[in-house]
């Protein structure tokens, strides 16, 4: 590619790519290349120890059950999913790494100003509630915050 030039450069709306604008030196020919910023992946630590790649659809269907027939447009989820998805990036830092647990905390600080029923929903899962005294708990620690 040493026989071109870059006549234009700029980037899309996310930051994720660069469209260049490029003219052929040889023949005057242009044409239009992107490029794609690559990141090293994010990993998640399990509560095991495992790790997996962060995968924010495994936080969206999270999100969407616990949104399920509750007055919550989809603009908000993805609102909500792109602050939790920047929250993780910020978090992990160059470490590239962040805990399940992490994970859960921001997706509950994010639902919590949106929908106190499904931040307990969500809530019920992520802490494995497994009785009803525990319910009761969380209820009772949101009511104190209100």
């Amino acid at each position: 590619m040493d026989n071109d030039k870059v006549l234009e450069s700029r980037s899309n709306k996310d930051g994720t790519a660069i469209r260049r604008r490029r003219e052929c030196l040889e023949c005057g020919h242009r044409f239009t290349s992107y490029e794609r910023i690559e990141e090293k992946p994010i990993m998640v630590i399990k509560k095991d120890g495992r790790h997996q790649p962060f995968d924010i659809g495994k936080v969206e269907r999270g999100i969407r059950q616990c949104t399920e027939k509750l007055a919550i447009s989809q603009d908000e989820i993805d609102r909500i999913l792109k602050n939790i998805e920047d929250s993780v990036y910020r978090i992990a830092g160059s470490r590239n790494t962040i805990t399940s647990q992490e994970v859960g905390e921001e997706t509950l600080r994010q639902l919590y100003p949106v929908s106190r029923v499904a931040y307990v929903r969500f809530a019920s899962v992520y802490r494995a509630f497994d009785d009803l005294d525990q319910f009761i708990k969380e209820i009772e620690r949101l009511a104190d915050r209100s």
